[in-house]
């Protein structure tokens, strides 16, 4: 835990971590206990963030359900889903075969709706192996496709320098979503 006062800081607190550090700022003028108050809430903020942004497999099933109910009629029924820290360049993975679906740990921390889209993903490659128009026309119904696509790619060329990384051929057809660099 480390405290850093400013004095350009007037009224705002802030919180983020830093590897295993947790850094709170706070105005130079906070008194000590103004501080222990702000640092507490501070803490507690980011232990709930993550909370949501970090959930558990026990979580993760429960959320592929509801993704699966929402989007997909419930028809995707997966035995099993996972955090998986082998997933090399893919963001998760599914074994229609098996039933069984895996989500990079990368994933954890990012947005809830970029989760949600590896997501329904994968749950969809339950009902559609392959990326075609069929597994597109699933996809469809998920509002931030396109963003949650941006987001991942803008994440894999920041970590990689590169775009280039599993990205399956698009469909043809104007009304379908491209396809996904990674899964």
């Amino acid at each position: 835990m480390e405290v850093r006062r400013s004095r350009r800081r007037a009224r705002t607190v802030s919180a983020w971590r830093e590897g295993p550090r947790t850094i709170v700022a706070i105005p130079a003028r906070f008194t000590r206990a103004q501080e222990r108050e702000w640092v507490g809430r501070m803490v507690e903020r980011l232990a709930a963030q993550e909370r949501r942004r970090r959930p558990s497999d026990a979580q993760l099933v429960a959320r592929a359900t509801e993704l699966s109910r929402r989007y997909l009629g419930g028809r995707a029924v997966p035995t099993s889903v996972r955090w998986s820290s082998n997933q090399g360049r893919r963001w998760g993975s599914c074994t229609p075969a098996e039933g069984t679906i895996r989500i990079s740990d990368r994933v954890q921390g990012m947005p809830r709706w970029v989760l949600d889209y590896v997501l329904l993903h994968e749950l969809t490659h339950l009902l559609q192996p392959g990326h075609g128009q069929a597994f597109w026309a699933e996809m469809v119904s998920y509002p931030h496709t396109q963003r949650a696509r941006g987001f991942l790619e803008g994440y894999a060329f920041a970590r990689d320098g590169t775009d280039d990384s599993d990205v399956p051929d698009e469909p043809a057809g104007d009304d379908v979503e491209p396809a996904d660099r990674e899964g």
